[in-house]
């Protein structure tokens, strides 16, 4: 096994009532990494995460550590602390004492108690906090506790589930920031789960995309958003018009009635296949000098660019601009060949990148969903 590989998860199964949670997953975290399990809800990375913290044990696989088996080694034996949405911060303890209480558990010896939380203190950002009650704090700073009493024992590796799902939009993007800074300058493992792709493009080393108990997709945020392996992880991460397409020869595709250039290779002649242009790649040019040419059914304003829906023979396409588009002009679309991404055909094709349906009315309601089912 690899020097640097800490947690190795091998062939894992987990059932819950008859119901597959986790369908044989295989996945080796590596030390000093930011990786987050990213995914819908019910895909299984709580559950994922669950199991390496011990919380869970698996029907099937083994979960090494440095290593070692540890399927059967209980949750305080490992060298692994979780951080949890709900922060369970001891409200009848101030700060100093909740961040202490682990070491206070292992009797450690009042001077050392005192060096480390107050380091904890100055990562956190609390210095001048340790005698507040936690009642008294807000979600963030109540987020910054639970952190600090979650790495003061100086885990190997921290498990953190939907930690910023409570707090408001700015909070979250500060946090965001605070936690990759904690995590480079503690220089150990963060293990992160969110269903928020924004969140774990901007600040993972790895993403584990995940959805109904397989790994769809492991890579760097980069390559994750700009080569996505199937149509769910292409629509999952960000926004994609996803078409079908036929590959007539390398560097050659099909697709809307129009043979384009490409940089993809490795294709059968004439396999069908799944074609990915996200809505920031298309160029809008006049109708007569487009490769293809559709009609604007909606605009809206997004602050630093407009986001319209254009109706090219049936299939709406989604397009982000810079330029003022009305409603029912008609307008050419030209595509580079870098910006066309070939993807073959999945479980998934078919099921995304049509905008027909797509408001922002829609996309707010799946999120309200997503954090009722969460709950």
């Amino acid at each position: 096994m690899e020097k640097d590989i800490v947690i190795s998860l091998t062939d894992i199964s987990k059932a819950f009532d008859g119901e597959t949670v986790l369908d044989h997953i295989n996945l080796e975290i590596h030390d000093k990494e930011f990786v987050t399990f990213l995914g819908p809800s019910g895909c299984g990375k709580t559950t994922t995460l669950r199991i390496i913290g011990g919380f869970e044990t698996p029907d099937t696989g083994d979960v090494y550590f440095d290593g070692k088996r540890i399927n059967d080694t209980p949750p305080y034996e490992r060298q692994v602390n979780t951080v949890f949405q709900r922060y369970a911060l001891f409200p009848h303890l101030n700060v100093y004492e909740n961040i202490a209480f682990g070491l206070r558990l292992k009797k450690t010896p009042e001077e050392t108690i005192k060096e480390k939380v107050q380091e904890m203190l100055t990562l956190v950002n609390l210095k001048g906090f340790e005698r507040r009650r936690v009642t008294t704090l807000s979600g963030g700073q109540q987020q910054r506790v639970a952190i600090a009493r979650a790495l003061v024992n100086h885990p190997k590796v921290l498990l953190l589930d939907e930690p910023l799902g409570a707090l408001d939009l700015k909070l979250r993007k500060d946090m965001q920031n605070e936690l990759k800074r904690i995590q480079r300058q503690m220089g150990i493992t963060f293990i992160y789960v969110t269903h928020d792709q924004e969140e774990a493009l901007s600040m993972s080393d790895t993403i584990v995309v995940m959805a109904e108990g397989k790994i769809q997709q492991i890579g760097s945020p980069v390559d994750i958003y700009n080569e996505p392996e199937n149509a769910f992880v292409a629509d999952f991460i960000g926004e994609s018009n996803i078409l079908d397409g036929m590959m007539l020869s390398d560097y050659k595709v099909k697709f809307s009635g129009h043979v384009f250039d490409c940089v993809d290779t490795g294709f059968e002649r004439r396999e069908l296949v799944d074609i990915v242009v996200r809505p920031e790649d298309v160029d809008v040019v006049a109708k007569d000098k487009g490769m293809l040419t559709g009609t604007v059914t909606s605009v809206t304003f997004k602050g630093d660019y407009y986001e319209i829906i254009v109706d090219v023979g049936g299939f709406k396409w989604m397009l982000e601009t810079s330029d003022f588009v009305g409603v029912d002009e008609v307008i050419g679309l030209d595509i580079e060949p870098e910006a066309i991404h070939v993807m073959k055909k999945s479980e998934y094709s078919g099921m995304f990148g049509d905008y027909s349906t797509f408001s922002d009315e829609m996309d707010h309601l799946g999120d309200i969903i997503d954090e009722e089912e969460e709950e």
